[in-house]
């Protein structure tokens, strides 16, 4: 018997008010507070609200800070209503026996409901004959807030998404030493509805209405007076912003109110991380050195956000300012001591910067490309030198395809992963690429291939900018197309979630390089050109081009759904259509799109389409019996007669507009087919029991099947 989910109850004699349950700690892990804020707070409503204790106008407010996960719930009720449930027991044959008395699984039955001193009289029969059962109807008591609470503040503990535990003892009033495990050691709980102190405890502790306030600006005890009063209470008493978006909205305009007329470099995750290492933020402005712009500013940048979780500042153009804004735990008037202490702090982080940097400038990276026979990069695939020479042979030949520059394409294949040595690589390998970059120009290699180096990991995500040069966007394909072909070939293809090489997202940019960079190049044969690549018979085996292909297309259909013109998506039945072709060449998929829109706006587009169907159902019942060529001797009916000459006719415009991509003027010369069409299924019967006239009649089916679908499978939009 389960409890209603009544989360509008009707009584209005039932008094609520504002519930606050809160759970202090030591240091949260910052990366994961406002997950664990916002689970913890989830998890408490979700329990209150199934169990009938909260009204249709309850609002969870979510609390998270370095030290405390908190929520408040407006209207909460301490009993909640009482509610009528019908249970069904037993079939009356088993629930009294012969004599008309209740057997022993009804009593049975009836106590593990807690209704076992039930007047058996007020039971309800339903049904008939072997169909008739007992039923229960009963008026059952609502929970309480107090031991709903205890069980959803356990359940809720229990789940919060927490990496690792830390396991420890704490000692209750009465001396005994209780094992606990949570995220960090937890020193109190309030559980308030109203000013009233709700009687429950958790991780050894027994809660109360008592807190702490900030470490250092307001250190000790804090009572909260009233649940609804917490947040107040904690700003105004305890120097604690207790919500993490209110802190997080308070961080990033005080960042840019500091940063004044220079540009500020906030992504989201150092703002979050920042926000769950502070419960009062305050802004300073630091400096460092002007001789360390010397260094490239993307390592000066990573360098500050990463080890010290500085925000780096840049003017109107992008260039690095010497000047950063730190956010700091405590506000005071005289900051001196922090800003000196931070600038301090970050100089010898910017100092091995620079000395990563002069020191790996000292070796050129084509010295380097034999080291990267010593970095294993798949124990099933061998090296990094390995790989080099197979991204090398797949950019030589998708460069000849373009007719490109095959003796840049190969010389930054060859260059390209070899800052995965460098020091300033290592100390950070989010600036693999953007290293090789610099070091090619101070080796004074081509642009080209220097924007390669760096570019040859574009797109990185999904929305990530394109490649700008032609070299780049050949060895971006290439190293997207080594990593798919031998990863897949090694039996690491994508399962379910589990993508841990990322070959989705290699996958899509394959696909987003070849449709907007506009490449006429053919998908099948360039995962061919990567198979052969391989010499591993592993690969050979289990890099079927057919299902890699097919992998590709999957993710193309996805970008498809979200592309659109004028303002309009592209629908499933129209990437369907397209796509169904299986085509090779990727870069002319939206004009065929937008093509097809057109066509589908013209009156005559859905009795095409219906024929088109037709046809194609037609032609797989019949796969193996049709000729390839129709001969117009043997047509007798005036309508497949004027059938095949009207395609006849149009063919060669068809063919024209097809090669000279003009993919609306073909589609509407279709329409010329519409009416022919009709009068050939209304006067011809295609599967004549002479065997030559219907397979003659199935080759010209065949052939306008073939001119019908040189764009689009329109049989799909029918």
């Amino acid at each position: 018997m389960s409890i209603p989910n009544s989360s509008n109850p009707s009584n209005p004699l039932l008094p609520s008010d504002h519930l606050l349950i809160e759970v202090f700690t030591e240091e949260l892990p910052p990366k994961s507070l406002r997950r664990l804020g916002d689970a913890f707070s989830d998890g408490l409503y979700s329990t209150l609200q199934a169990a009938g204790l909260l009204s249709q106008n309850s609002i969870a407010t979510s609390y998270a800070t370095p030290r405390r996960l908190a929520v408040q719930i407006s209207h909460v009720l301490s009993q909640a209503p009482d509610y009528p449930v019908r249970e069904k027991l037993l079939p009356t044959s088993i629930a009294f026996d012969a004599e008309g008395k209740p057997t022993a699984p009804l009593q049975k039955k009836l106590a593990a409901l807690g209704y076992s001193d039930i007047d058996l009289a007020t039971l309800e029969k339903s049904g008939e004959g072997k169909n008739e059962a007992l039923f229960l109807n009963a008026i059952a008591k609502g929970a309480t807030l107090e031991l709903t609470t205890q069980e959803a503040l356990e359940q809720t503990l229990k789940k919060l998404p927490i990496a690792k535990m830390m396991h420890y003892q704490v000692r209750k009033k009465n001396g005994e030493l209780v094992e606990v495990e949570f995220a960090r050691p937890a020193h109190r709980i309030i559980a308030l509805h109203g000013k009233n102190i709700l009687n429950i405890s958790a991780l050894g502790i027994d809660a109360s209405n008592q807190t702490e306030g900030h470490r250092f600006l307001a250190p000790g005890v804090i009572t909260i007076s009233s649940a609804d009063q917490y947040e107040s209470d904690l700003s105004n008493k305890a120097k604690v912003i207790p919500s993490f978006n209110l802190r997080h909205e308070y961080i990033q305009s005080a960042l840019l109110k500091a940063a004044g007329d220079d540009l500020v470099l906030m992504p989201n995750s150092l703002l979050d991380e920042v926000t769950a290492l502070v419960e009062w933020p305050a802004i300073y402005e630091c400096h460092f050195d002007p001789e360390f712009l010397e260094v490239p500013q993307e390592c000066l940048i990573l360098t500050m956000q990463t080890n010290q979780k500085y925000f780096a500042l840049t003017d109107k153009q992008g260039q690095l300012r010497n000047r950063f804004l730190i956010v700091s735990n405590i506000e005071t008037d005289q900051p001196q001591a922090i800003i000196s202490g931070n600038e301090r702090v970050v100089r010898p982080r910017l100092s091995d910067a620079r000395f990563f940097f002069r020191q790996d400038q000292k070796r050129p990276l084509a010295s380097r490309v034999a080291d990267l026979g010593k970095v294993v990069y798949h124990n099933q695939l061998g090296n990094q030198l390995d790989r080099t020479k197979r991204v090398q042979g797949i950019a030589i030949g998708i460069a000849k395809a373009l007719s490109s520059d095959e003796g840049l394409a190969s010389r930054a294949a060859e260059i390209a992963k070899t800052d995965l040595l460098t020091d300033m690589v290592g100390e950070f390998p989010e600036l693999q690429g953007i290293m090789g970059g610099y070091y090619a120009t101070h080796d004074g290699e081509n642009a080209e291939v220097v924007a390669a180096c760096s570019e040859h990991y574009m797109p990185r995500f999904a929305g990530d900018t394109l490649p700008q040069t032609q070299t780049g966007t050949i060895l971006a394909i290439a190293d997207k197309l080594e990593t798919l072909v031998g990863i897949w070939g090694v039996g690491l293809a994508p399962t379910g979630d589990k993508d841990p090489y990322a070959l989705r997202r290699h996958a899509l940019g394959i696909c987003r390089l070849l449709l907007e960079k506009n490449l006429a190049l053919n998908l099948p044969n360039l995962i061919e050109l990567a198979r052969k690549q391989f010499p591993q018979k592993e690969v050979q085996d289990k890099a079927n081009a057919e299902e890699i292909y097919s992998f590709i297309i999957d993710r193309l259909r996805a970008y498809l759904r979200d592309q659109a013109v004028a303002g309009k998506p592209f629908t499933t039945e129209e990437i369907d259509a397209v796509l169904s072709q299986s085509p090779a060449q990727l870069n002319d998929l939206i004009e065929r799109l937008t093509a097809l829109r057109e066509f589908n706006a013209l009156p005559e587009a859905t009795q095409l389409a219906a024929a088109n169907k037709r046809i194609s159902n037609i032609l797989k019942k019949n796969a193996t019996a049709i000729p390839l060529h129709c001969s117009s001797t043997l047509l007798q009916v005036p309508a497949e007669i004027a059938l095949h000459q009207a395609l006849e006719k149009i063919s060669p415009t068809l063919t024209a507009a097809y090669e000279q991509r003009q993919f609306v003027d073909l589609l509407k010369a279709l329409v010329a087919l519409s009416a022919p069409i009709d009068q050939f299924f209304a006067d011809v019967m295609v599967m004549d029991l002479n065997p030559e006239l219907r397979d003659n009649r199935l080759a010209l089916l065949q052939h306008l099947h073939q001119k019908m679908n040189l764009i689009a499978d329109l049989g799909k939009l029918a």
